[in-house]
């Protein structure tokens, strides 16, 4: 059971905490993204940057139809540059829990979920051509990256160096879930 915190008063964000989040969420995307343009490099393709109903959208440069498996490589990119960082960060041993890593961990962790449910759907999403151009489903391709993600999700909430990730205990007893956003002078 998680014992609510002695003095309420004593809870303080460390200087530049949301700021270094922030930039580790940003560098988790921007990993995801430079996955897809390495990968189309590497098979041999020429990405490009462009706008798909007015969101930037890295293109790989390869036709689907003609080059599936090429196509696929392009498509799961993305989001395993982002699991074997998220790997790399709760493997290799470091001194963990900055909220540079916390955000880097939860950009992965957030884009995986996001392909496995609402995004899977798009008709450029990563899971749906990684489905067009493989013997995999949609839904099995969403259930590869988020057993990824579920399985990081359980190490975090396991290592006491991610304390408060996901759970904090409550000032009146219980668990709040998420985040909050406090008073500097609180």
């Amino acid at each position: 059971m998680l014992e609510p915190a002695a003095d309420s008063t004593n809870h303080t964000t460390p200087p530049h905490y949301w700021r270094n989040l922030a930039a580790g969420f940003a560098t988790s995307i921007l990993a995801h993204e430079a996955g897809h343009v390495a990968a189309s490099l590497i098979v041999g393709a020429h990405p490009h940057f462009g706008l798909e109903d007015g969101k930037p959208t890295v293109f790989s440069g390869i036709d689907a139809n003609r080059q599936p498996y090429k196509q696929f490589v392009f498509s799961s990119a993305g989001l395993t540059v982002q699991a074997i960082v998220d790997e790399m960060i709760l493997d290799i041993p470091h001194n963990r829990g900055g909220s540079f890593e916390r955000g880097i961990l939860a950009g992965g962790i957030a884009t995986a979920y996001f392909y496995a449910t609402f995004g899977r759907n798009a008709p450029n999403s990563d899971i749906t051509y990684m489905a067009r151009t493989s013997t995999l489903s949609k839904t099995q391709a969403s259930l590869i990256y988020a057993g990824l993600a579920t399985i990081q999700t359980v190490r975090i909430a396991r290592d006491g160096r991610y304390a408060n990730f996901f759970l904090r205990p409550s000032f009146a007893g219980g668990i709040n879930v998420g985040v909050a956003l406090l008073p500097a002078d609180r």
